[in-house]
């Protein structure tokens, strides 16, 4: 188990919960956690700051990062074989990079910050860790990670926001 982070080390989970709590998109997280197990998930996270047209995925990629979005709006958009653009825009409070996080392929689109963005990354080692040290969380993550992921697969509208 991951021993108590010192006072001014904490990361403050606090504005994402928030986020999460007050997204009333089809597509959003649901917070899966309570706010002790989000203090518990938060050194697993990497905070990731963006400034408007700041790339945070590119097509083609191979990444599995997931991304949980404190504040901002995200602009997500692909070419597909007849080279049209379609785009989707996430806000705060929604999870990104679900398709590359299960799929273990390439990444389906770029996402850029239409405005500036604060998020937390959780990239695959991290992830690992947390499996291994923290499995009830993890599996409370990955549950919500896969509901959203099941949803925008379900919606056209949705479906470029599985980066």
């Amino acid at each position: 188990m991951n021993a108590p982070l010192p006072a001014h080390m904490r990361f403050d989970v606090s504005g994402l919960i928030n986020a999460i709590v007050h997204d009333q998109a089809e597509d959003s997280l649901r917070n899966p956690l309570t706010t002790a197990q989000w203090e518990t998930l938060a050194p697993y996270l990497q905070p990731v700051a963006l400034s408007t047209g700041d790339t945070l995925i590119r097509q083609g990629d191979v990444d599995r990062t997931l991304y949980f979005l404190e504040s901002g709006t995200l602009s997500v958009h692909y070419e597909d074989a007849k080279g049209r653009v379609r785009l989707a825009m996430v806000g705060a409070g929604t999870v990104l990079g679900e398709g590359g996080f299960f799929s273990h392929h390439e990444r389906r689109a770029t996402v850029q910050a239409a405005s500036a963005c604060k998020l937390w990354a959780l990239v695959a080692l991290r992830y690992t860790e947390l499996c291994n040290r923290q499995p009830v969380i993890a599996l409370a993550v990955t549950q919500a990670a896969g509901r959203v992921l099941a949803l925008r697969a379900g919606n056209g509208r949705r479906r470029p926001a599985m980066a």
